[in-house]
């Protein structure tokens, strides 16, 4: 485990670390790796999931992507962040990470309540991310070839792939866990650092 007292040392500052990348690509270890380094995690499906639930629907890719969809429909395509940014704002224990950005407008939702955002892109390849997701096999994850094809289409619609070409660290994860735990933990100074010089705001 990563020890408390680095994140400690940033402690004050609104910096906001978004995490991005496609299904099965290691998003979730990376905030993992953040959490256990002393910095508190949103996750940005749990408003969708939270939605399914309060509607009482079962847990399914279809259920899951309808509610997101129906999401941005309402609220524009930074809707998700717009149902998030209330939680942020009483946020008192800076800086945070936010597992699962899918789009440029989202970002510029945090910005609002965030003085610095740092934005995380892993990356891997289309085969190896199915094959995690067929052994996850978490519920909503897609259970073929297709059906992982029409995901990842819906992703990079939301607005993903331009979040991860511009973001400020990008780990690639082709090989092992361990790898991609000792690459974050390698480079946590530099994530907790923010240059405030955003491309994506001129989108």
């Amino acid at each position: 485990m990563v020890s408390k007292d680095f994140a400690c040392a940033f402690s004050g500052r609104r910096l906001l670390i978004a995490i991005a990348g496609l299904p099965g690509s290691g998003k979730s270890m990376v905030a993992r790796v953040l959490r256990d380094a002393g910095l508190k995690v949103y996750v940005m499906g749990d408003v969708v999931r939270r939605e399914l639930e309060r509607r009482k629907l079962e847990r399914t890719a279809e259920n899951l992507t309808r509610i997101a969809l129906e999401i941005r429909r309402k609220h524009g395509m930074g809707g998700v962040a717009e149902l998030m940014l209330k939680e942020l704002e009483s946020e008192r224990s800076w800086p945070i990470v936010v597992d699962g950005v899918r789009s440029v407008e989202e970002l510029k939702v945090f910005s609002r309540v965030a003085e610095c955002i740092h934005v995380i892109a892993v990356h891997a390849s289309p085969s190896t991310r199915y094959e995690r997701l067929r052994a996850r096999g978490r519920p909503g994850d897609p259970k073929s070839w297709d059906e992982f094809a029409r995901r990842d289409a819906l992703e990079l619609k939301f607005g993903l792939g331009n979040v991860i070409a511009l973001a400020d660290t990008v780990f690639v994860n082709e090989s092992s866990i361990k790898n991609l735990v000792e690459s974050v933990k390698s480079r946590l100074g530099e994530i907790l650092k923010c240059s405030g010089g955003y491309v994506w705001k001129f989108l």
